[in-house]
């Protein structure tokens, strides 16, 4: 593995930091799901408390950088040109549920284009991270993207409302940033959603082009109602076919 940028231990020690909040509150959701109360604002009290931690890490190192994040919002700060993206816990409702399949998700956007990513699943301790020109990377191991070329042989994975097509093998996880990294690491052959927040798939997006795959073209000035379609090479215009009108 090449050395990691500055930014990129920035962004390892702050979901880390984080992921402690988590795995101790994912613990009492149990407790909670027979409560009166329901486990709701719990939840959302652990977003917060999440992203609270990740911005304070984030602005100790770069305190200039401008930021965008599920419950914070936009932040405009000095340097306009380079922002974190931020969600402190993609799989929401997954970690509502007490179903431990979700993720802390961080990318930093430079002049419109994101340049580094990071998804950690803190249940797995599964953290997988790329920079631009300098690949994918799950635990450390190098990752690509799946190398089949027939769409029967594949798994995909979606959230949201589709169509059903028989020949298209599928998952839902609920959670978008992990899927996109599964992709990333070859799980999966492919993603395809629409109606996201950036902050879902920003990280997703360099992961699975640094590991080789191929993304649609996305507006990055836009932060939500974004369609993705991601997977290999192999079978990207397969893909494409199938999806023309998802």
């Amino acid at each position: 593995m090449n050395s990691i940028s500055a930014n990129l231990n920035i962004m390892i020690k702050a979901s880390e930091k984080a992921s402690k909040i988590l795995i101790r509150d994912f613990g009492e959701i149990e407790k909670l799901q027979v409560s009166k109360k329901g486990p709701l604002d719990f939840v959302t009290n652990s977003d917060l408390k999440a992203e609270k931690i990740i911005i304070e890490e984030l602005k100790k190192a770069r305190p200039n950088y401008s930021i965008i994040s599920e419950e914070n919002g936009i932040e405009i700060n000095k340097d306009k040109n380079n922002t974190w993206i931020i969600d402190p816990i993609d799989g929401t409702i997954n970690f509502l549920h007490g179903i431990p399949h979700f993720g802390i998700s961080i990318a930093l956007k430079s002049n419109n284009e994101i340049i580094t990513g990071l998804i950690f699943d803190p249940i797995k301790n599964e953290i997988f991270f790329a920079e631009k020109n300098n690949g994918a990377f799950f635990n450390n191991h190098r990752i690509r993207v799946s190398k089949k070329n027939k769409l029967n042989d594949c798994l995909f994975v979606t959230g949201g409302k589709i169509k059903k097509d028989p020949d298209l093998s599928y998952r839902k996880s609920g959670c978008a940033s992990l899927d996109m990294a599964y992709v990333a690491a070859g799980r999966y052959d492919g993603y395809f959603q629409n109606n996201l927040n950036i902050w879902d798939i920003a990280a997703g997006i360099i992961l699975v082009k640094e590991a080789g795959g191929i993304i649609n073209e996305i507006n990055l000035t836009s932060n939500n109602n974004i369609k993705i379609i991601a997977s290999s090479a192999n079978i990207n215009s397969k893909l494409l076919e199938k999806l023309d009108n998802f």
